[in-house]
């Protein structure tokens, strides 16, 4: 069985095509700068040939016709026709309550995502933009959705619920959703399976690091808590935004420098977070090289980011009465040594005991704590594509 799995953002639609259930990547690639000068393709062949083509590509729907021309062309595709495609799974950021798990696209789900635009004005319509360009060109090709927030649906009013009026819940949905559903689903099935331990008898604390970085409490399988919110903002310091905030400071700094709404979204999802706080950059390799510089707020944003996921793996802790596994996955933490290090120094009182000699590891599955430890702490690269096509 053949699938592409596509990913398609503001400006740029990544892909992935899998034989299945084989799980093998048969081509992949990135069509970015849609709609912008200097578009292009970098593609993928069946033998690893890295290829880049620069075509003027106007929207999505371009974009996806110059797909389905790579992938069955004769040098750099992978079909002699695009029937031999069996199925589109599509990466969707938002699917509010509607959506607990992934679904087969129609009509009805189309609308239903169109009413989440409002949840995730970023998100949600690149990803329609994709699923329309799909259903125009290949209309008898079958599509599945498949959500962020989807893994997060399990938990209970108790964690959703803002100490807000419940009418805001009720007429606007104004509720914590979470995201990096797929990511935090695949890594805890796949620890627990490489760990050989039943994923319903297990507590998971999963930290997916990256530009854009969240933690779940996984119990028994299912998401009981996460960080991120009703929008990507809330939680952990990431790379341009700002996490965790006194509400009644965005208040202050609306009145004083006297921002819009959208100025002061703006300032907390484009300014803040490590890009804000060491003034170097929103990269963790910058600013770990300007604090081995000696540059003081480098240092402290490095501090500031491994605190606040201290303080979420003690809380998930707390809120599961304990915990087995802890996993880290995403570009950071699938790759950063030192900022492992400093999550997981001081945790013994937790039943950890790091070994620094294995966390000289990067992009690789390893575990990270001695055998005698109580808790497992484990890197797991992420495979949401992956997750997209078995869906």
């Amino acid at each position: 069985m053949n699938i592409i799995v596509i990913n398609s953002g503001s400006s740029s639609i990544k892909y992935q095509i899998f034989e299945m259930p084989e799980k093998r990547v048969i081509v992949k690639g990135l069509i970015e700068k849609i709609g912008l000068d200097g578009s292009r393709i970098k593609h993928t062949t069946v033998g690893g040939e890295q290829v880049e083509i620069y075509k003027n590509i106007l929207d999505h729907q371009v974009g996806i016709k110059i797909l389905i021309d790579l992938l069955t062309d004769k040098k750099v595709g992978c079909f002699n026709d695009i029937s031999e495609v069996d199925a589109v799974g599509h990466r969707v950021v938002h699917g509010g309550e509607k959506f607990s798990g992934s679904v087969r696209i129609n009509q009805d789900v189309i609308d239903a995502l169109e009413e989440c635009i409002d949840l995730a004005p970023l998100h949600n319509p690149p990803n329609l933009q994709g699923i329309y360009a799909v259903t125009a060109l290949l209309p008898e090709i079958p599509q599945v959705g498949v959500f962020d927030t989807a893994f997060h649906q399990s938990m209970p009013p108790y964690v959703f619920l803002y100490g807000l009026p419940y009418e805001l819940y009720q007429k606007y949905g104004i509720r914590r959703y979470g995201f990096h559903g797929t990511s935090h689903r695949y890594v805890s099935q796949e620890a627990c399976r490489l760990l050989k331990t039943e994923i319903n008898k297990s507590k998971i604390i999963t930290c997916h690091l990256g530009n854009g970085a969240s933690i779940a409490a996984v119990k028994n399988g299912q998401s009981m808590d996460t960080s991120m919110g009703m929008t990507p903002n809330e939680g952990l310091i990431m790379g341009t935004r700002s996490g965790d905030l006194d509400s009644g400071v965005l208040l202050h700094i609306a009145d004083k420098m006297g921002l819009s709404i959208a100025e002061t979204s703006n300032l907390l999802n484009k300014k803040s977070g490590m890009l804000g706080i060491s003034g170097v950059s929103s990269d963790m390799r910058d600013i770990e090289e300007a604090a081995d510089a000696g540059h003081e707020m480098a240092e402290i944003a490095l501090e500031m980011y491994a605190y606040r996921i201290k303080k979420y793996i003690g809380a998930y802790a707390a809120a599961m009465s304990g915990v087995d596994v802890i996993v880290f996955t995403g570009g950071i933490g699938e790759n950063d040594i030192n900022t492992r290090k400093r999550i997981m120094t001081g945790m013994e009182f937790l039943g950890v005991l790091f070994d620094e000699s294995n966390n000289q590891v990067k992009g690789k599955f390893a575990i990270l704590s001695k055998p005698t430890s109580k808790v497992a702490v484990l890197v797991v690269p992420t495979n949401e594509e992956l997750v997209i096509a078995e869906d």
